[in-house]
Parts: C-alpha cells; sequence; structure tokens
C-alpha cells in the first residue's frame, strides 16, 4: 500500500493530487523551485522540499533532485502529474530504480509514445519529410515532438516561411520542453480536437471513458473543453473507441492516458496518445462520477480495475481561466492575485489570495468547471459562475470564456479549431456597463474620502467633481436633490459606501462592490451581470510616466530571445514587422513595428532580461 506521495509537479495539478491522497489517507510531499516558495501546492502539503533555483530547467526538471526529494522525504511513490517529467521514461525508471512507485505507465510505453513521430509510426501513421514538402502540402503544421500545450507549434502557409518558423518553434520547443525536436503534418483546418480518455491496469483490463471535444483553442492552446464530444455519431465514437484500446494496448500500458485526434467530417485522424492525466480530466470524472487519480493510485497499487466502468451521466464543461491580458494581444500577465472567488462549480487553481503569479510558469490561473444532466445547462450554470466570480489581479481571459459559451456556434454545437480565428474581433469587445462601473467606482471612492473632504462637496459649487478611469471620464454632482451625473440622466444614487454603490438604472436598482488594493491603480467593480477591472488615472499626469511616440515597452518580464536579422538602429522597418521575440511563461512574444518608419532607437539585445515596462524600441513612423 501507499502511504506517501511525492508530486513531481507544482501549482494546480500538485494541489489537485493532493486532495485526493488527503481523501485516501495517504500523506503528501511537494518539491518547489525558490521562485515557489510559498506557493500554494507548498502550503497544503504535508511535507516540502526545496529544488535550488527558479526556472523549470533548474529545479522541476531535474529528475535526479526529484527523485533525492522522495527518499529524503521518506515518500515511497511519485506523482508526476502533467508537463515537466510526466512523460519522460528515464524519471520513470530512476523513480523505480530507487525502490519507489511510480504512478504512471511503464517506461516503455512512455517512450513508445513520448515521440509524436514514433507515435505516429506505431499506428501506422508517419509524419511528412519535409525535404519533400511542396506548395500542394501547404497549409503545414509545425509541433514540439517532446511537448504540447501550443508551445513549440507553428502553422506555415507559405513555402518562403518555413525556415523562420521552424527556428521559432525548435527554439521555443527546446525552452519548454528541453527537446527542439519538431516534426511537420498536414493543418487541416475546420477540423475539431476529439480525444479519448482511457484507464489500464495489469490484469488487461482497459477502460474507454467516452470522448472530449477540446476544440475551442487559441494559439494551439485548449480554452474550453467538454465531455461527451457532441455530435459525433455512434460510428465515429465506436471508432475513436477501437483506436484508443488499439494504442494502449499496443503498449501494454497501464493508468491514465488520453489518445488525441483531429476529427474532419466523419473521418479521424490519429494525433499523439498523451501517457499522464490530462489539464481536462475533470470533465471525464464529472460525467463518469470518478476520480482518475484515486484510480491512478489504485493501478500503480496493483489492483485490478472493474471490467466496466460506470456509466455515464449528463455533460462537464471546463473553462481556462488564463492571466493574460486581451488588450495587449493576450500576453501573460504577472502580479498579486488579491481575490479568487467562485461559487457554483468547481475550481481547481494552484493560487490563492494574497500569492504571486510569476514570470517562470505556465500563466494558467485556474480551471472551472461545471457539470448539468445536459449541455446546455452546463454552459448555462458555468457562464454564470464565471460571470459571477470575484477575481482581482491581473487581467484574465475571464470575459472571453463567458461570452465563447453563449455564443450561437458554441450553443449549437457547430466546433472546431478555428472558432476563435472567425470570432474573436466580437468575443473581445469592450465589455458593456463599464461607463456605469466607472461612475459606481467614483462615487465610493468619494464615499471612502467624506471624512476628510466631505464627500462631493467643493467650494466652487458650479465646478462638477471629475474622476477618469480607462477611457472614461465621470464628471458628477452630489446635490440636496441627489446625484446629477453628466451624461447618465437615467441614474439615481439609491446608496453609496466606499465598497458598495447602488445605482437605480431606467427604474432597476443595480449593485456595484468595489475593491482596491493598496496603492495600486486599479479599481475592481463586481456586478451581478459581469466584472470591470479599471484604471484610476491621476489628476496631473507626472512627467516621468511619459513616453515618447513610437515607444514598444515590454508588455511583460521576459528574456530578449533574439534580434530579427537586418534590425539595427537606423534602419526602416513596415507596420507589423517582427523585431524581437520575448520569451515569457515558457512560450515566445514576438514584439513588432507598430508602424511604418524608422527604428530610432534598439535597447534590447539577445538574453538580456527586461522588466515589464522596459523601454524596447523606438519607431519613427
Amino acid at each position: 500500500m501507499i502511504r506517501s506521495v511525492l508530486v513531481a509537479n507544482r501549482g494546480e495539478i500538485a494541489c489537485r493530487v493532493f486532495r485526493t491522497c488527503r481523501e485516501l489517507g495517504i500523506s503528501t510531499v511537494a518539491v518547489f523551485s525558490d521562485a515557489d516558495a510559498g506557493a500554494l501546492h507548498v502550503r497544503e502539503a504535508d511535507s516540502a522540499v526545496r529544488l535550488p533555483g527558479a526556472t523549470p530547467a533548474e529545479t522541476y526538471l531535474r529528475g535526479d533532485l526529484v527523485v533525492k526529494a522522495a527518499l529524503a522525504a521518506g515518500a515511497d511513490a511519485v506523482h508526476p502529474g502533467y508537463g515537466f517529467l510526466s512523460e519522460n521514461a528515464e524519471f520513470a525508471r530512476t523513480v523505480t530504480g530507487a525502490g519507489l512507485t511510480w504512478i504512471g505507465p511503464p517506461p516503455e510505453a512512455i517512450e513508445a509514445m513520448a515521440s509524436k513521430t514514433r507515435a505516429k509510426e506505431l499506428m501506422g501513421l508517419p509524419p511528412l519529410d519535409l525535404a519533400d514538402v511542396t506548395e500542394d502540402d501547404l497549409p503545414l503544421l509545425i509541433k514540439a515532438s517532446a511537448g504540447g500545450g501550443g508551445r513549440g507549434m507553428r502553422v506555415v502557409r507559405q513555402l518562403t516561411d518555413i525556415n523562420g518558423q521552424l527556428m521559432s518553434a525548435k527554439a521555443e520547443a527546446l525552452a519548454a520542453f528541453g527537446d527542439g525536436t519538431v516534426f511537420v503534418e498536414p493543418y487541416i483546418e475546420g477540423g475539431r480536437h476529439v480525444e479519448v480518455q482511457v484507464l489500464a491496469d495489469a490484469h488487461g483490463t482497459v477502460w474507454v471513458l467516452g470522448t472530449r471535444d477540446c476544440s475551442l483553442q487559441r494559439r494551439h492552446q485548449k480554452v474550453i473543453e467538454e465531455a461527451p464530444a457532441p455530435g459525433l455519431g455512434p460510428e465515429l465514437t465506436d471508432e475513436l473507441h477501437a483506436l484508443a484500446v488499439r494504442a494502449a494496448k499496443a503498449t501494454d500500458y497501464r493508468g491514465a492516458g488520453t489518445v488525441e485526434f483531429l476529427v474532419a467530417g466523419s473521418k479521424a485522424h490519429f494525433l499523439e496518445m498523451n501517457t499522464r492525466l490530462q489539464v481536462e480530466h475533470p470533465v471525464t470524472e464529472a460525467v463518469f462520477g470518478i476520480d482518475l487519480v484515486a484510480l491512478q493510485l489504485r493501478v500503480a497499487e496493483g489492483e485490478a480495475l472493474p471490467p466496466t466502468p460506470p456509466a455515464p451521466r449528463g455533460h462537464a464543461i471546463e473553462a481556462r481561466l488564463y492571466a493574460e491580458d486581451p488588450a495587449a494581444d493576450w500576453a501573460p500577465q504577472t502580479g498579486i492575485v488579491h481575490q479568487l472567488v467562485l461559487e457554483g462549480a468547481r475550481l481547481d487553481s494552484g493560487y490563492a489570495a494574497g500569492d504571486t503569479i510569476g514570470v517562470h510558469y505556465d500563466p494558467m490561473l485556474a480551471k472551472v468547471v461545471a457539470h448539468a444532466p445536459t449541455r446546455p445547462e452546463a454552459a448555462r450554470k458555468l457562464a454564470r459562475a464565471l460571470e459571477r466570480a470575484r477575481i482581482h489581479g491581473p487581467a484574465t481571459n475571464r470575459d472571453l470564456l463567458v461570452r465563447s459559451l453563449r455564443h450561437p456556434e458554441f450553443s449549437e454545437g457547430r466546433l472546431d479549431t478555428g472558432f476563435y480565428d472567425r470570432n474573436l474581433p466580437e468575443l473581445t469587445t469592450p465589455a458593456p456597463g463599464s461607463r456605469h462601473a466607472a461612475l459606481a467606482a467614483a462615487l465610493a471612492d468619494a464615499a471612502s474620502r467624506a471624512g476628510r473632504f466631505g464627500g462631493g462637496w467643493r467650494n466652487v459649487p458650479s465646478q462638477p467633481q471629475v474622476k477618469r478611469y480607462g477611457e472614461h471620464e465621470v464628471r458628477y454632482r452630489l446635490t440636496r436633490h441627489g446625484l446629477e451625473a453628466e451624461g447618465h440622466p437615467e441614474v439615481r444614487l439609491d446608496g453609496a459606501g466606499p465598497d458598495c454603490v447602488r445605482l437605480e438604472i431606467d427604474g432597476v436598482v443595480r449593485e456595484f462592490s468595489i475593491a482596491r488594493y493598496g496603492d495600486g491603480d486599479t479599481v475592481y467593480v463586481d456586478t451581478a451581470s459581469g466584472s470591470h477591472a479599471l484604471t484610476a488615472h491621476p489628476r496631473f499626469t507626472d512627467p516621468s510616466d511619459l513616453v515618447a511616440p513610437g515607444s514598444l515597452l515590454a508588455p511583460m518580464p521576459g528574456v530578449v530571445v533574439r534580434v530579427a536579422d537586418g534590425v539595427e538602429e537606423g534602419c526602416r522597418v513596415r507596420a507589423g514587422q517582427p523585431l524581437l521575440w520575448l520569451e515569457a511563461m515558457k512560450m515566445e512574444h514576438r514584439i513588432s513595428a507598430p508602424a511604418s518608419g524608422t527604428l530610432a532607437a534598439l535597447h534590447a539585445a539577445p538574453g538580456g532580461q527586461v522588466e515589464v515596462g522596459a523601454l524596447l524600441a523606438v519607431v519613427v513612423p
């Protein structure tokens, strides 16, 4: 029997495994980098071992250090989570060689499927030979052989772009997975990303736990997943299940795994087999009423699975909440999570209030999962839970998730990987109601100052109070007759305090919850119909905050990976031309010229570390 488990991972998945271990009476051990010294997964474990260093390569990717940590802490088993070393056969061998139980598939099965190229050959589907590619093969998809999550993945639509995209994909794959190997396959547009969850024991039983649809992806990263995949039909579903069982039996698989496909029409194209637990495993758990981590532990202990799995029930949908800013081309965000409160759905997160999102790891803040008897009910439930959540801190994709779940294409089950290519502009328009939120923020600010400044009273009553939040300028007076807000004839003040304002808008009373933290400029306004993060502007601008026109500022902390060939001070550039690339949170981010003109200054050099807001370059139109 397993008594103590070390999770060779961090964040959300470590917390997830610890939760099941506690329920089963198993003690837990965390490992942590210097950047994660105060992280939630460290606080939730029974004991923790430091891995000196900050980056994944120095810490979580060091299998030798992880095994030493397990032995030092007295663990007798290792769970790899997902990512990092979860699909590393040598790490699995090191774990078992140290006398520890490996909670995962045999190393031979990992090796058979770890490389996407080898996996395709095993399934009789070898990848394209780059030397033989012609115009007729376009578009192409370059993919990292050793990883996923959209890292090391590029779409090529012109042969002249292959070398540049190949270099970029290799660099990103090397940074994310420690392996720069990539391969090329046809890029199928309009297809669906469908996967099958399998679970196998050491006694020859293979469970097929339905299908999942993961088609809603942006930049090849999954955003919304659901189970079962809607609208497949019984014949195609049976074919997917049969192929998944074939993959598991071909590798003498044990434990949890996922077989992934691209579905176009009624045809299924094998992509890969992930020999680990998937990020989206909770939707399968919800539909089948099981705990996949508990089953992994039992399989690792040698228990036999029942002949057949439980019957599925209902529908489940998961949304990935990322710390990223839609106003900054979805750049990953860092900073303090002041509040993360969500009701009405399952919340899996590696962060709690007061934690800091750093620069070294994936920007996923949490996973939110809703389960209901039907798909429409699950979508409604999840959208409402996200809409009502209090998420205070770095910018997130929360509004995108809510709008996606309510979009007609999603509601009707018309899913494919081009969903965001078609719909992103309409899904990212400014949130409605922000002008009322700005008014509420101004009134709450006045209420908080009432003791010192007398609320809205002024020496010159003809002049209104003025506050600026983002693009909104709020002008109002508090008179003996009530609130007079310019541009808001439909609004009456029903009550105001420092953290709550009630406005009657067109005869309907609405409540606005207001929060501000420390000396920060962001004001968070939560309502029953959505939330707003507003930037409060000072009345007078500090001259030191001004930047020259055409300045390119770092959107996030990171490392300058490279500068584009031929780009140097004094050269001519065109609007949208790539100038340099930053690496942050395991991904490359392109910095492009904002306009055509002359590169008047270039302050970035390969290998240089930059902070958010650092001046990278100046383009004079």
